[in-house]
């Protein structure tokens, strides 16, 4: 049993913290970690690991002197160098003046510039690497669409059908479907299908083949609920079908899609069949911005769900290398999103509530641990990248600023002056934290 589904039934909110702590610590603890292990290749010496802040409730020392700890506040963590005056920085010059030449070549100050630029660009890379691991990891134990299309599991509807596990689909409605491979011509394939309660299935079954019947191949059925969403605030599940929008009977995901797109936002009632139960729901879409293929964003009614065939396609392990590359890929395209939204909402083009603070990230990994262990560790690769990315923008007190001022210090020869630094840091911190606000008062105000 994945343990995890069980979060909705047993303190919804507590699970939420564990979860979000839990998530938050993996990606600090991973980014902290380039920065020690890098900083000590090169040659600087790190004296503290810590994850969290505050008040140290476990701690020991390493062969090596480091001390590794673990603070009360876990909201975030640092590596502290020899010779730093503090965990966000800053020399210490009382403690640079007793060094001499070979230890404070091992400060951070002290060390050669490429080592300080290593150093501190590890961190975000680590976040990075740590994605594209989860998600080729992911990517082999998912596995891809087997070739020729073939059942898998079928999914439980509250309509009969006649196929079986194994059946390889040769022709839905009399035409071939194309290789998943093809996103185009799939999509165009499933448009040009009747849209009807049944169609004809011909299969490949036992080495004959047969025609029979089934549903719509695409049946108004939620595989699974987007974190924060109408459909999951009104408690819909993985597996619940939508059977009829306000007394109107439905067999296709499109009818609903249409239904919702066109509600303007207005309240929807469902009934929703799970486990042979008939469940009356009442759901208000909401205005959400989606990226586009072409570039952009567009505005839509959506409640939350996301749809899928009337089976589980049978899968194949991929190689290594396809899913690596898979993994390379997607972080690829949450970087592109994320500085795509982040532009759209500066110009004013996508509202700002897309930004989310730190509750809404708490409450989407509650509802990604709800959903499975595999999806929550999706959303830690998701997060990771998101935090890999944020840490390189170049806003002093980031990682990002610090790359700036070395980028300065690379064409002048020589580094900002301690008051530059110390305005600029300030400023940083200011924009920081300014940030942080406006996230949480998306996070209580936003609908």
């Amino acid at each position: 049993m994945d343990l995890t589904t069980l979060i909705p039934q047993f303190g919804g909110f507590l699970w939420t913290v564990v979860f979000f702590v839990l998530a938050l610590s993996v990606i600090i603890a991973i980014h902290e970690y380039g920065h020690y292990i890098v900083g000590k290749k090169t040659g600087i010496y790190p004296e503290v690991f810590s994850l969290g802040f505050g008040p140290v409730i476990w701690s020991r020392f390493d062969r090596d002197g480091t001390k590794w700890q673990i603070a009360a506040v876990p909201f975030g963590g640092y590596v502290k160098f020899r010779g730093d005056a503090n965990p966000s920085g800053g020399v210490d010059e009382e403690a640079m003046q007793g060094l001499d030449a070979e230890e404070r070549r091992s400060t951070m100050s002290g060390a050669p510039l490429w080592a300080r630029t290593a150093t501190v660009a590890a961190g975000p890379l680590f976040n990075f690497a740590l994605s594209i691991v989860i998600f080729t990891a992911v990517i082999l134990f998912r596995g891809t669409v087997a070739e020729p299309l073939t059942v898998g599991e079928l999914r439980t509807l509250p309509t009969a059908q006649e196929l079986q596990e194994g059946d390889r689909i040769l022709a839905i409605a009399d035409k071939a479907p194309p290789s998943f491979d093809d996103p185009v011509a799939y999509e165009a394939f499933m448009k040009g299908l009747p849209q009807q309660p049944v169609l004809d299935y011909t299969v490949l079954r036992d080495g004959r083949e047969e025609v029979v019947e089934g549903p719509y191949v695409y049946p108004p059925i939620a595989t699974q609920i987007a974190p924060r969403s109408a459909a999951g605030d009104a408690g819909m599940r993985a597996g619940d079908v939508i059977v009829r929008i306000d007394g109107d009977e439905i067999y296709a995901f499109d009818q609903l899609k249409e239904r919702v797109e066109g509600s303007e936002g207005a309240t929807l009632a469902l009934d929703v069949w799970r486990d042979g139960d008939i469940l009356p729901m009442e759901l208000t879409p909401r205005r959400v911005d989606e990226p586009q293929p072409e570039g952009g964003f567009q505005t839509y009614y959506r409640i939350g769900i996301v749809g899928g065939i009337l089976f589980e396609p049978a899968t194949e392990t991929p190689g290594v290398g396809t899913a690596l590359w898979g993994g390379v890929s997607q972080v690829g395209r949450i970087m592109e999103g994320s500085l795509s939204g982040l532009w759209h909402m500066a110009t004013g083009a996508i509202s700002t509530c897309n930004l989310s603070g730190p509750i809404g990230i708490a409450e989407t990994s509650g509802d990604m641990a709800s959903q499975g262990t595999t999806n929550f560790i999706w959303f830690i690769a998701v997060l990771s990248t998101a935090v890999g990315l944020l840490n390189l923008f170049p806003v002093p007190a980031l990682d990002g600023g610090h790359l700036v001022f070395y980028a300065y210090e690379a064409v002048s020869g020589r580094p900002p002056s301690d008051k530059a630094l110390r305005v600029l840091m300030s400023i940083g911190l200011t924009v920081v934290l300014a940030l942080m606000v406006f996230a949480l008062s998306n996070d209580l105000f936003c609908p």
